[in-house]
């Protein structure tokens, strides 16, 4: 059926799991069989990190920047003002 390194039975996987990870991670098959049904225990490899963005809006004014101003609904419109101090 399939060329089996290390068979566990889920009571296995459960006392041995780290064996089971160190195992698939070292390139083995490692195969769980349960109830008549095998699955396989695979290794996916990390994704990579996506690089970081250059920023697509310019902010000019240094007060907005700084967070001193905030957007807010006033009429059914959006309304800049200064953001209050706590």
């Amino acid at each position: 059926m399939y060329n089996v390194h290390m068979k566990f039975s889920v009571a296995m996987v459960r006392e041995r799991l780290s064996e089971a990870l160190d195992r698939a991670q070292g390139g083995e098959p490692v195969f769980i069989e349960r109830r008549g049904v095998t699955y396989r225990l695979t290794v996916e490899p990390a994704r990579k990190a996506r690089p970081s963005r250059k920023p697509r809006l310019e902010v000019l004014d240094q007060s907005l920047a700084e967070g001193q101003w905030t957007w807010a609904w006033s009429k059914g419109a959006l309304d800049y003002r200064p953001r209050k101090r706590r």
